[in-house]
């Protein structure tokens, strides 16, 4: 133990939006029941990257009596960190869900539609039948492996977890002939899903990715990981980035990022 700088960060102030999650290259913060949490003091090098990050001000730097920053164990927890890869997925094209051995979940099977999407040519509030205009299974960003077939090239729809129960229309205004990766930005882990998008954009080369979000503070960080991977992986990628309204999908904003200078 030493005095030495490192940072404090007040609960009472942070609302878990996550913006300082990737910042911290040494993967010392985290966001753990809604909140940042440093997780371990010996990865906090007390440079403080992330004290620029945090919208609410709940970073600050302190001078105070802490373990040493630990190099090699910041080599090991991001190394552990990057192995949080999503096991290979068989791909499944029958209907049905097959019993799965030994004891793989049955709910994570990847399985591609072959039935096209059915795009009506009224607005959604007029419709008296809704068609589904999703593609392919699983959903969630924790479990669709980098390699899914269904993301070769796509338009990849990156999309926080309660946007459409806020867009009545969400299938047919934002779903429609794009490959969904759904994420919560306040819950998850984001500096996994920063690495998981790195290696998505890698192995997919996808032709856009369409990020859908909240006006709410916390749904920020989906955006920021997107775009950041995207400037890491393949600048080039053009990146779309919609805010929506949390009273009846109302959209706010959107913007277009072009390549990243």
């Amino acid at each position: 133990m030493a005095v030495r700088k490192i940072i404090k960060i007040d609960e009472e102030k942070c609302d878990g939006c996550g913006d300082c999650v990737p910042s911290c290259a040494e993967g010392a913060i985290q966001i753990i029941d809604g909140k940042a949490k440093v997780v371990n003091e010996t990865y906090c090098d007390g440079f403080g990257v992330c004290l620029g990050e945090c919208p609410q001000g709940a970073i600050t730097m302190v001078e105070r009596e802490a373990p040493a920053y630990d190099e090699e164990a910041v080599q090991k927890h991001l190394a552990d960190l990057n192995k949080k890869k999503s096991t290979p997925l068989p791909v499944i094209e029958s209907s049905p869900i097959p019993a799965q051995p030994h004891g793989g979940c049955p709910g994570s099977a990847m399985r591609g539609f072959n039935q096209p999407p059915q795009v009506s040519s009224q607005p959604a509030e007029s419709d008296s039948i809704l068609h589904s205009q999703l593609k392919h299974w699983p959903v969630q960003l924790m479990l669709v492996p980098p390699h899914a077939p269904f993301l070769k090239g796509a338009d990849i729809l990156v999309c926080a977890d309660c946007v459409p129960f806020t867009v009545p229309d969400f299938h047919n205004r934002y779903l429609a002939g794009r490959a969904l990766l759904v994420a919560c930005p306040k819950l998850d882990d984001l500096q996994y899903y920063h690495e998981k998008l790195k290696d998505i954009i890698r192995e997919a080369a996808p032709k856009k990715l369409t990020v859908v979000k909240m006006e709410v503070p916390c749904c920020t960080g989906i955006a920021q990981i997107t775009v950041q991977a995207r400037n890491e992986v393949a600048p080039n990628i053009p990146v779309e980035v919609i805010t929506c309204g949390i009273q009846g999908g109302s959209h706010i904003e959107n913007i277009t990022i072009g390549q990243a200078g």
